[in-house]
C-alpha cells in the first residue's frame, strides 16, 4: 500500500522537531568563512558559512548581533557558537547564531567552557560564598596595570564620589604571560597585608585572548581564597569572564566598579540630613503628644479633685489605726494582769519571805548548805540574813542522825 500523503508544513515541522531533538545541533561551534553577508535593517545578520567542500545558511538575531565586539566582512573566517533548526517557510535547514568571534578563538571558548563548568560544579560561583561589599571602604586596593585608562578611570570616578578616599594601587600586568601570576600576587598581598577593606580587579576590554588571564583557575582560586571582598572590574558590559563569577560582585566597567565600592560623600550628606530632618520630624511629633497626654493628665479627676481622691482611703486608716490601737491596748491590760498574778507567786515561793520569819541560809562558796556535812571545822562560811550577812568560822559540824 502506498504510505499516506502529508502536507509540506507537517513535513518541514516533523523535520524541525526532530533537529531539535538532537543535542549535539543544538550545541555547536562551526568555523568557516563568511559569504553572502547582508546586514539587515532590523539589526539581524544574514550570511553563509562555507569552507572547501561545502556551503550552510546562518543567521544572527539583533539580539546577539549587538554584542559582537567586530565587524564581520565577506571572506572574513569565524568560529560561530549556535544550533541547527529548519526555517519551515522555506524548508531551509540553516545555523542559528549565538556567538560570533574571529577565527582561531575557537579553542580558547572551549577551554573557557571547561574551566567555567569545572569551578561551578566545585561551587566557587554559589552565592552563598558571595561576602558582603561594606558600606563605606576608605581605604581600597587595586589590582591592574599602572598605565593603562583603568587605575584612572577608578581614581577620577572614587575621588569625585568620596574625595577622601585612599586608594592602594598593586601595579600588575593584565595581559600576556606575566598577568596570571602578578594578578595572583596581587590579590594575595592586600590579604597578607591587610590594610584595605576592599578589593578591585580588572582591566580594559579587549578581545577574549587580551582577557584570557582572567580565566585562568589560578586567578579565580586566588579571587575565591581571598578574605577581602573582591569586585571584579574586566572590560566593558558585554565581557564576561570566569573571575566575573568568582568575584563577590561584577562591575560592567571599571568606572562601575568605583562606583560600586565608594558612596557617594554628597549622597551621604543629603541621606543624612534626610535622616536628621525625619529625626527631628518624629521627635516634635512624640514631645507634642506627650505634652497632650499631660494636659489631659492633669484636666483628669486625679488632679482636679485631688483632695478627694484619698478620702476612702483615710477612713480605712483611721479605722486600722482605731483597731490596732485598741487590739495592742487588751493585749497590754492582759499582760500586765499576767505579770501581776505571776509576782505574787513568787513572792509565795520566795526564800526572802523565809528569811522575813526569822530563818537563815548558810553559804559556802556561794552554794547554799543543806547539811552540816558539807562543812568542816575552819571552814568559812556565810550567813545570809533577812538584812545582811554575817560571815563565820566553823567551830564544830555535827551532823543530825537519821536525816
Amino acid at each position: 500500500m502506498m504510505p499516506q500523503a502529508v502536507s509540506v508544513s507537517r513535513l518541514n515541522n516533523y523535520i524541525k522537531r526532530r533537529l531539535n531533538m538532537d543535542d549535539k545541533l543544538q550545541k555547536l561551534l562551526v568555523e568557516g568563512e563568511i559569504s553572502n553577508f547582508k546586514a539587515h535593517s532590523s539589526g539581524h545578520l544574514y550570511f553563509g558559512l562555507k569552507d572547501e567542500k561545502a556551503f550552510i545558511s546562518c543567521v544572527m538575531f539583533r539580539g546577539a548581533a549587538s554584542k559582537l565586539k567586530f565587524k564581520p566582512e565577506n571572506g572574513q573566517k569565524v568560529v560561530i557558537r549556535g544550533h541547527i533548526d529548519v526555517f519551515e517557510r522555506s524548508g531551509q535547514y540553516q545555523l542559528y547564531a549565538e556567538s560570533m568571534e574571529v577565527a582561531g578563538l575557537g579553542d580558547l571558548y572551549l577551554a573557557y567552557e571547561k574551566m567555567k563548568a569545572k569551578l561551578s560544579a566545585e561551587g566557587l560561583f554559589d552565592e552563598r560564598h558571595k561576602k558582603k561589599i561594606p558600606d563605606l571602604s576608605l581605604k581600597i586596593g587595586v589590582v591592574t596595570s599602572p598605565t593603562g585608562a583603568v587605575w584612572h578611570d577608578i581614581q577620577n570616578v572614587a575621588t569625585a564620589r568620596f574625595p577622601s578616599i585612599s586608594l592602594l594601587l598593586y601595579p600588575a600586568a593584565v595581559q600576556g604571560e606575566l598577568a596570571e601570576k602578578e594578578i595572583c600576587e596581587g590579590i594575595r598581598y592586600f590579604n597578607r597585608v591587610k590594610n584595605v577593606d576592599l578589593l578591585i580587579v580588572g582591566r580594559g576590554g579587549g578581545s577574549i585572548e587580551d582577557l584570557w588571564a582572567f580565566n585562568t583557575e589560578p586567578v579565580a582560586r586566588a579571587i575565591f581564597g581571598s578574605e577581602l571582598p573582591v569586585i571584579s572590574a574586566v572590560g566593558h558590559e558585554t565581557d564576561f569572564t570566569i573571575a566575573d563569577l568568582v568575584a563577590d560582585r561584577r562591575a560592567a566597567t571599571p568606572s562601575h566598579a568605583a562606583e560600586m565600592a565608594v558612596p557617594s560623600l554628597a549622597d551621604m550628606e543629603a541621606r543624612f540630613s534626610l535622616m536628621e530632618s525625619n529625626m527631628k520630624q518624629r521627635l516634635n511629633t512624640a514631645l507634642k503628644n506627650r505634652r497632650q497626654l499631660l494636659r489631659k493628665m492633669s484636666e483628669s479627676y486625679v488632679f482636679t479633685q485631688k483632695d478627694r481622691l484619698f478620702r476612702s482611703q483615710n477612713q480605712d486608716l483611721d479605722l486600722l489605726r482605731q483597731r490596732l490601737q485598741k487590739a495592742f491596748l487588751g493585749d497590754f491590760e492582759q499582760k500586765k494582769n499576767n505579770y501581776h498574778l505571776l509576782r505574787e507567786k513568787l513572792a509565795v515561793l520566795s526564800p526572802l519571805n523565809t528569811l522575813e520569819r526569822g530563818y537563815s541560809i548558810c553559804l559556802k562558796d556561794g552554794r547554799a548548805l543543806r547539811s552540816a556535812a558539807e562543812a568542816a571545822a575552819g571552814d568559812s562560811v556565810t550567813v545570809r540574813l533577812c538584812r545582811g550577812t554575817l560571815r563565820c568560822i566553823v567551830n564544830e559540824s555535827e551532823e543530825e542522825q537519821g536525816k
